[in-house]
């Protein structure tokens, strides 16, 4: 049985641990709302270029770009979104079961003769990511890119990639990161980067038919600068979408730590008062005891 003097020293330590995850959770609960509103300022961004590329659409023309260009997978992207920090509960480990499902259902459909190129973006990626290093999986590190890089730096790794694509280097790439959809839900999702499909360009709200528009210049060189742009915004949204994630996941796991170092504290508590009690009557009896005689 545990002494009064150590309980006391674990009540102390289980006190101050509390403390620290409330604390913890109230940065996390600012920061969660901080990128909860760069995503909303992102998405504004998103929906106008989406309407742009429905107008486009509802024109009488033809359209070709080398960024919807659909041939065969030898080699694949799988860019893996993921967070720096820990302390935010099953977050990392749920995006790494996602990369391997991703991973394990494209050799199903092709087999082995796709090459995985794993682009692991955050400190819990690039350590998760060497594991996966064997035969039809390389890594590939891009240093400047971490979870809370710029939207300059986004670009520059967008624009990378569209660029190895464009080029043959890369035949399809797919971005596996946590949807944001409220504090208390978020769910993993996979979104495919490139090739962009013809479903995708034409979702979303639809343009109002038999309206006159007039292009400057034609409709297919705006179309050319138009989706560029709609990968960026693609590519921003997951990421934005990721961090919010992050912050709720870490929020609702310091939410939990916090209930049980009360709970903890509580039980604790309550031992070291009933030894305090046993030994006040133990004192008393002795008292009793020396009176009697």
């Amino acid at each position: 049985m545990a002494s009064m003097r150590d309980l006391k020293g674990r009540i102390g330590s289980v006190a101050s641990s509390e403390k620290i995850t409330g604390a913890m959770k109230m940065i996390s609960s600012a920061k969660m709302h901080k990128a909860d509103l760069a995503l909303r300022r992102v998405r504004p961004f998103r929906d106008q270029i989406q309407r742009t590329i429905n107008h486009l659409i509802s024109a009488d023309a033809e359209y070709s770009s080398p960024l919807t260009e659909v041939r065969p997978v030898k080699r694949r992207a799988v860019v893996v979104l993921s967070s720096d920090e820990g302390l935010c509960g099953a977050f990392n480990m749920n995006l790494f079961k996602r990369t391997l499902e991703v991973i394990n259902q494209g050799r199903e459909e092709a087999g082995n003769s796709v090459m995985f190129v794993v682009y692991p973006i955050g400190k819990k990626a690039s350590q998760f990511a060497h594991k996966l290093v064997g035969e039809g999986v390389e890594i590939a590190m891009t240093d400047y890119m971490t979870a809370k890089s710029p939207g300059e730096d986004i670009a520059r790794f967008t624009n990378e990639l569209t660029r190895d694509f464009v080029a043959g280097k890369i035949d399809e790439i797919e971005v596996v990161y946590t949807h944001y959809k409220s504090a208390s839900k978020q769910t993993l999702a996979t979104r495919r980067l490139l090739p962009i499909a013809a479903d995708d360009l034409a979702a979303g709200e639809k343009a109002e038919r038999n309206k006159p528009y007039l292009f400057e210049p034609d409709v297919n060189t705006i179309y050319n600068e138009i989706l560029p742009l709609y990968v960026l915004s693609n590519m921003q949204e997951a990421i934005c979408s990721n961090r919010v994630s992050e912050q709720a996941a870490r929020v609702m796991a310091m939410q939990s730590a916090n209930d049980n170092a009360k709970e903890l504290l509580d039980d604790l508590q309550l031992e070291y008062n009933k030894l305090r009690q046993q030994s006040i009557t133990a004192e008393l009896l002795d008292i009793a005891g020396g009176r009697v005689d």
